[in-house]
């Protein structure tokens, strides 16, 4: 009889549905699983920003640690919350296909004549009545530095609120806040069918690398079922994930570095665009760079190095010399 295999899965309702998601994909290859629920230590902190708990791998080490002492078999990550170093032990066994890449505002409006949204590409406060324009300096809700960054390059006379919690905590936070809008991964609302209508895609914010994929990783010697899983793979997405995750690496970036990346596949060439800001938004080093896929396989690290040179490193540094 074949082994059921044990995937490891945080509890929150995101991770269960990828992880079901797994479990579909492997019944479909006539393969049995079983769901087993371990929750995180960023599950159980709901209230340290991520990038002051310091830790790479906050969402993943729990599991990586039940993986490693084979109390599960495999585990499902959202792959921009895995570190681009794995712990010694475990591979990536399978890159799911990628679903959307974007963050998304989740906007509330005001009971008064004044609404909230956009006017002429810019975020402002309108008058009904008058259509005037006021540029007030809304409160928005993130614990991501990355898009508190690039959202204060664009307007930095906004302010900002830690948000933290799984995406319907989040959801409920914004409801309960006085905050104009929180920011959040579409992939992550869209899985799980919680899209609030009063919600814009953010066309211009560069992602997290390997934002909206998942990973399926497994111990490194258990050949069998990293064969039994890598029949997932979706080549393109693990293509693109790999060369963001490249530039993130090059750059020494975590949960307290603004960096940004996205590859996306045209034809026969891989277009990789990244970015990296200072904390307050206000310095911004941007890197274009594509290749024929067949050539492509460095081109994270040759537009990191571009970034460096063009003052990047700075950038980090004088953030590592913050203390943050």
């Amino acid at each position: 009889m074949d082994k059921v295999i044990r995937i490891g899965t945080r509890d929150s309702q995101l991770a269960v549905w990828q992880a079901t998601w797994v479990q579909e994909l492997l019944k479909e290859k006539g393969i049995a699983s079983e769901l087993v629920y371990i929750k995180s230590e960023g599950d159980i902190d709901l209230v340290t920003p991520l990038y002051e708990i310091g830790v790479q791998g906050i969402f993943t080490k729990t599991l990586d640690a039940a993986l490693l002492s084979k109390k599960i078999d495999i585990a499902v990550h959202s792959m921009k919350d895995v570190p681009t170093q794995l712990a010694k032990g475990i591979r990536a066994a399978a890159v799911l296909k990628r679903a959307s890449h974007k963050d998304l505002l989740v906007y509330k409006e005001d009971t008064t004549p004044e609404v909230v949204g956009f006017v002429n590409g810019e975020w402002s406060m309108v008058n009904n009545d008058s259509l005037t324009i006021h540029h007030s300096p809304f409160t928005i809700a993130t614990s991501s530095v990355r898009r508190k960054a690039q959202w204060l390059n664009r307007y930095p006379h906004h302010r900002f609120d830690n948000l933290r919690g799984n995406v319907n905590t989040r959801l409920r936070k914004l409801e309960e806040s006085n905050w104009q809008g929180a920011i959040f991964a579409a992939a992550g609302l869209e899985r799980i069918g919680l899209r609030p209508e009063k919600s814009i895609e953010l066309d211009w914010m560069l992602p997290a690398p390997a934002q909206g994929a998942v990973m399926i990783v497994c111990r490194t010697e258990d050949e069998t079922i990293f064969e039994q899983c890598h029949q997932l793979n979706h080549h393109n997405t693990a293509i693109c994930a790999t060369a963001e995750r490249q530039f993130l690496r090059v750059l020494m970036g975590g949960c307290a570095t603004p960096i940004s990346a996205l590859a996306e596949i045209t034809g026969d060439e891989l277009i990789l665009k990244g970015n990296v800001l200072s904390l307050d938004g206000q310095q911004k080093i941007e890197v274009y760079k594509k290749a024929p896929i067949l050539k492509a396989e460095y081109i994270g690290t040759e537009a990191a190095k571009e970034v460096t040179e063009k003052g990047g490193a700075e950038i980090i540094r004088a953030i590592r010399n913050n203390g943050s």
